[in-house]
Protein backbone atom coordinates (compact mmCIF):
# COMPACT_ATOMS: atom_id res chain seq x y z
CA UNK A 1 0.00 0.00 0.00
CA UNK A 2 0.83 3.85 -0.29
CA UNK A 3 2.61 5.44 1.78
CA UNK A 4 0.28 8.25 1.00
CA UNK A 5 -2.83 6.53 0.80
CA UNK A 6 -5.33 7.12 3.53
CA UNK A 7 -5.21 4.24 5.32
CA UNK A 8 -4.35 4.86 8.86
CA UNK A 9 -4.42 8.61 8.38
CA UNK A 10 -6.12 10.90 11.26
CA UNK A 11 -7.29 14.34 9.27
CA UNK A 12 -8.40 17.53 10.85
CA UNK A 13 -11.11 19.53 8.29
CA UNK A 14 -11.94 23.21 9.15
CA UNK A 15 -15.61 23.93 8.63
CA UNK A 16 -16.08 20.07 7.89
CA UNK A 17 -19.58 20.21 9.21
CA UNK A 18 -21.54 20.57 6.05
CA UNK A 19 -21.21 21.54 2.18
CA UNK A 20 -17.91 21.30 0.66
CA UNK A 21 -16.17 20.32 4.21
CA UNK A 22 -18.68 17.70 4.95
CA UNK A 23 -18.61 16.27 1.84
CA UNK A 24 -15.02 16.05 2.22
CA UNK A 25 -15.20 14.43 5.56
CA UNK A 26 -17.40 11.58 4.57
CA UNK A 27 -15.24 10.97 1.30
CA UNK A 28 -12.39 10.39 2.80
CA UNK A 29 -13.75 8.53 5.77
CA UNK A 30 -15.35 5.78 2.77
CA UNK A 31 -12.00 6.10 1.28
CA UNK A 32 -9.88 4.62 4.16
CA UNK A 33 -8.91 7.37 6.35
CA UNK A 34 -8.55 6.13 10.38
CA UNK A 35 -10.05 9.45 12.18
CA UNK A 36 -11.45 12.51 10.72
CA UNK A 37 -11.55 16.07 13.21
CA UNK A 38 -14.95 17.63 11.82
CA UNK A 39 -14.18 21.33 13.04
CA UNK A 40 -17.17 23.72 12.98
CA UNK A 41 -17.60 27.39 14.22
CA UNK A 42 -20.94 28.35 15.52
CA UNK A 43 -23.73 26.68 18.19
CA UNK A 44 -25.97 26.89 14.24
CA UNK A 45 -23.90 24.84 12.50
CA UNK A 46 -23.71 21.99 15.53
CA UNK A 47 -26.40 19.50 14.39
CA UNK A 48 -24.83 19.18 10.89
CA UNK A 49 -21.43 18.70 12.72
CA UNK A 50 -22.69 16.01 14.76
CA UNK A 51 -24.70 14.51 11.74
CA UNK A 52 -20.88 14.49 9.39
CA UNK A 53 -19.55 12.49 12.62
CA UNK A 54 -22.10 10.16 12.57
CA UNK A 55 -21.82 9.76 8.48
CA UNK A 56 -18.08 9.59 9.58
CA UNK A 57 -18.17 6.73 12.30
CA UNK A 58 -20.66 4.55 10.16
CA UNK A 59 -18.37 4.61 7.18
CA UNK A 60 -16.12 3.32 9.03
CA UNK A 61 -13.72 5.87 10.72
CA UNK A 62 -13.13 7.60 14.08
CA UNK A 63 -14.67 10.94 14.45
CA UNK A 64 -15.04 13.78 16.83
CA UNK A 65 -16.67 17.56 16.33
CA UNK A 66 -14.83 20.62 17.88
CA UNK A 67 -16.13 24.52 17.58
CA UNK A 68 -13.82 26.72 17.62
CA UNK A 69 -14.06 30.43 16.10
CA UNK A 70 -10.38 29.87 13.89
CA UNK A 71 -9.80 33.54 13.36
CA UNK A 72 -8.75 33.00 17.21
CA UNK A 73 -5.19 31.47 16.81
CA UNK A 74 -5.66 29.98 20.30
CA UNK A 75 -8.60 27.71 18.86
CA UNK A 76 -6.53 26.89 15.78
CA UNK A 77 -3.71 25.26 18.27
CA UNK A 78 -6.61 23.74 20.34
CA UNK A 79 -8.23 22.20 17.53
CA UNK A 80 -5.08 20.72 16.56
CA UNK A 81 -3.88 19.64 20.33
CA UNK A 82 -7.20 17.94 21.06
CA UNK A 83 -7.29 16.17 17.54
CA UNK A 84 -3.54 14.76 18.46
CA UNK A 85 -4.83 14.13 22.10
CA UNK A 86 -7.91 11.99 21.04
CA UNK A 87 -6.09 10.46 17.94
CA UNK A 88 -2.51 11.01 18.37
CA UNK A 89 -1.38 12.82 15.63
CA UNK A 90 -2.66 14.63 12.62
CA UNK A 91 -1.27 13.86 8.79
CA UNK A 92 -3.77 15.82 6.64
CA UNK A 93 -4.97 18.92 7.42
CA UNK A 94 -7.45 20.55 5.06
CA UNK A 95 -9.32 24.25 5.85
CA UNK A 96 -12.36 25.04 3.65
CA UNK A 97 -13.79 27.89 6.02
CA UNK A 98 -14.61 31.67 4.65
CA UNK A 99 -17.01 33.96 4.35
CA UNK A 100 -18.40 35.86 1.66
CA UNK A 101 -19.13 40.41 1.69
CA UNK A 102 -20.09 41.53 -2.00
CA UNK A 103 -20.53 45.70 -2.12
CA UNK A 104 -19.06 48.18 -3.94
CA UNK A 105 -16.00 49.40 -2.81
CA UNK A 106 -17.24 52.97 -2.05
CA UNK A 107 -19.62 51.21 0.89
CA UNK A 108 -17.17 48.80 2.57
CA UNK A 109 -16.92 49.47 6.23
CA UNK A 110 -13.98 49.13 8.60
CA UNK A 111 -15.91 46.54 10.53
CA UNK A 112 -16.62 44.84 7.08
CA UNK A 113 -12.54 44.46 6.10
CA UNK A 114 -11.54 43.74 9.43
CA UNK A 115 -14.21 40.79 9.56
CA UNK A 116 -13.38 39.37 6.21
CA UNK A 117 -10.18 39.33 6.49
CA UNK A 118 -9.82 37.94 10.03
CA UNK A 119 -11.87 35.04 8.75
CA UNK A 120 -10.68 34.30 5.58
CA UNK A 121 -6.95 35.56 5.81
CA UNK A 122 -6.24 35.87 9.76
CA UNK A 123 -7.55 31.93 10.52
CA UNK A 124 -6.04 30.89 7.05
CA UNK A 125 -2.75 31.79 8.42
CA UNK A 126 -2.69 30.35 11.73
CA UNK A 127 -4.19 26.90 10.63
CA UNK A 128 -1.16 26.37 7.94
CA UNK A 129 1.23 27.53 11.07
CA UNK A 130 -0.20 24.91 13.50
CA UNK A 131 -0.53 22.12 11.03
CA UNK A 132 3.10 23.16 10.17
CA UNK A 133 4.47 22.70 13.96
CA UNK A 134 2.06 19.74 14.58
CA UNK A 135 1.57 17.21 11.01
CA UNK A 136 3.33 14.36 11.27
CA UNK A 137 5.81 13.96 8.17
CA UNK A 138 4.81 13.01 4.49
CA UNK A 139 1.60 15.18 5.47
CA UNK A 140 -0.81 17.23 3.54
CA UNK A 141 -2.32 20.84 3.55
CA UNK A 142 -5.05 21.69 1.69
CA UNK A 143 -6.91 25.34 1.96
CA UNK A 144 -10.00 26.21 -0.16
CA UNK A 145 -9.65 29.65 -1.51
CA UNK A 146 -11.73 31.02 -4.87
CA UNK A 147 -11.41 31.29 -8.25
CA UNK A 148 -12.40 34.72 -8.21
CA UNK A 149 -8.53 35.28 -7.61
CA UNK A 150 -8.33 35.60 -11.82
CA UNK A 151 -11.03 37.30 -12.15
CA UNK A 152 -11.71 41.14 -13.80
CA UNK A 153 -14.80 41.76 -11.42
CA UNK A 154 -16.55 44.78 -9.58
CA UNK A 155 -17.64 44.31 -6.13
CA UNK A 156 -15.34 41.36 -5.20
CA UNK A 157 -12.90 43.68 -3.99
CA UNK A 158 -12.65 42.17 -0.23
CA UNK A 159 -13.73 38.42 -0.71
CA UNK A 160 -10.72 37.91 -3.04
CA UNK A 161 -8.76 40.17 -1.31
CA UNK A 162 -8.62 38.51 1.42
CA UNK A 163 -8.06 34.93 0.41
CA UNK A 164 -4.81 36.45 -2.24
CA UNK A 165 -2.72 36.41 0.94
CA UNK A 166 -3.52 32.48 1.00
CA UNK A 167 -1.46 32.01 -1.93
CA UNK A 168 1.26 33.54 -0.85
CA UNK A 169 1.07 31.47 2.47
CA UNK A 170 0.97 28.27 0.55
CA UNK A 171 3.98 29.05 -1.40
CA UNK A 172 5.97 29.56 1.70
CA UNK A 173 4.78 26.84 3.46
CA UNK A 174 5.64 24.46 0.70
CA UNK A 175 9.31 25.59 1.00
CA UNK A 176 9.45 25.49 4.47
CA UNK A 177 7.64 22.39 5.21
CA UNK A 178 8.85 20.40 1.74
CA UNK A 179 12.27 18.99 3.61
CA UNK A 180 9.70 16.61 5.63
CA UNK A 181 7.78 15.95 2.96
CA UNK A 182 4.69 17.87 3.80
CA UNK A 183 2.84 19.03 0.57
CA UNK A 184 0.62 22.89 0.88
CA UNK A 185 -1.81 23.56 -1.37
CA UNK A 186 -4.77 26.06 -2.45
CA UNK A 187 -8.17 24.87 -4.20
CA UNK A 188 -10.20 27.80 -5.82
CA UNK A 189 -13.66 26.70 -7.11
CA UNK A 190 -15.70 28.41 -9.11
CA UNK A 191 -19.13 29.91 -7.52
CA UNK A 192 -20.46 26.81 -5.57
CA UNK A 193 -23.96 25.24 -5.70
CA UNK A 194 -24.22 25.94 -2.19
CA UNK A 195 -26.07 27.66 0.59
CA UNK A 196 -22.97 29.77 1.21
CA UNK A 197 -22.86 31.07 -2.77
CA UNK A 198 -26.44 32.41 -2.89
CA UNK A 199 -27.34 34.63 -0.08
CA UNK A 200 -24.30 37.27 -1.62
CA UNK A 201 -25.88 37.51 -4.83
CA UNK A 202 -28.96 38.77 -6.74
CA UNK A 203 -31.19 36.98 -8.82
CA UNK A 204 -29.48 38.14 -12.06
CA UNK A 205 -25.61 37.61 -10.50
CA UNK A 206 -26.31 34.15 -9.82
CA UNK A 207 -28.03 33.50 -13.18
CA UNK A 208 -24.62 35.68 -14.59
CA UNK A 209 -22.49 32.68 -12.58
CA UNK A 210 -24.43 29.94 -14.02
CA UNK A 211 -23.71 30.37 -17.29
CA UNK A 212 -20.10 32.06 -17.01
CA UNK A 213 -17.94 28.44 -17.00
CA UNK A 214 -17.21 26.89 -20.15
CA UNK A 215 -18.86 23.71 -18.67
CA UNK A 216 -21.53 25.15 -16.93
CA UNK A 217 -23.71 23.48 -19.68
CA UNK A 218 -22.54 20.13 -18.70
CA UNK A 219 -23.71 20.51 -15.28
CA UNK A 220 -27.13 20.93 -13.04
CA UNK A 221 -26.29 24.02 -11.85
CA UNK A 222 -24.45 25.36 -13.86
CA UNK A 223 -22.09 25.84 -10.76
CA UNK A 224 -19.21 24.15 -9.36
CA UNK A 225 -20.70 21.10 -7.76
CA UNK A 226 -18.78 20.02 -4.76
CA UNK A 227 -18.82 16.33 -6.06
CA UNK A 228 -16.18 17.66 -8.29
CA UNK A 229 -13.99 19.71 -5.70
CA UNK A 230 -13.87 16.54 -2.70
CA UNK A 231 -11.93 14.23 -5.36
CA UNK A 232 -9.23 16.74 -5.86
CA UNK A 233 -8.63 18.01 -2.48
CA UNK A 234 -8.07 13.77 -2.32
CA UNK A 235 -5.88 13.53 -4.93
CA UNK A 236 -3.45 16.36 -3.45
CA UNK A 237 -3.51 14.64 -0.32
CA UNK A 238 -2.62 11.13 -1.43
CA UNK A 239 -1.30 9.89 -4.92
CA UNK A 240 -1.09 14.04 -5.59
CA UNK A 241 1.64 14.74 -3.27
CA UNK A 242 3.92 16.00 -5.46
CA UNK A 243 1.86 18.81 -6.57
CA UNK A 244 3.09 21.79 -3.98
CA UNK A 245 3.07 25.34 -3.66
CA UNK A 246 0.06 25.70 -6.05
CA UNK A 247 -2.92 26.80 -6.53
CA UNK A 248 -5.43 24.64 -8.88
CA UNK A 249 -8.45 26.55 -9.99
CA UNK A 250 -11.17 23.56 -10.37
CA UNK A 251 -13.89 25.95 -11.76
CA UNK A 252 -14.81 24.31 -15.15
CA UNK A 253 -13.43 27.48 -16.93
CA UNK A 254 -14.74 30.04 -14.99
CA UNK A 255 -11.74 31.74 -14.95
CA UNK A 256 -7.82 30.76 -15.85
CA UNK A 257 -4.87 32.62 -15.38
Amino acid sequence: MSEHSLNNKVVVIGGGAKNLGGLIARSLAEDGAAAIVVHYNSDATKAAADATVAAVQQAGAKAVAIQGDLSKPANVARLFDEAIKQFGKVDIAINTTGMVIKKPIVEVTEEDYDKIFAVNSKAAFFFIQEAGKKLADKGSIVTIVTSLLAAYTPFYAIYPGSKAPIEHYTRAASKEFGERGISVNAIGPGPMDTPFFYPAESKESAAYHATAAALSKSTKSGLTEIQDIAPIVKFLVTDGWWITGQTLFANGGYTTR
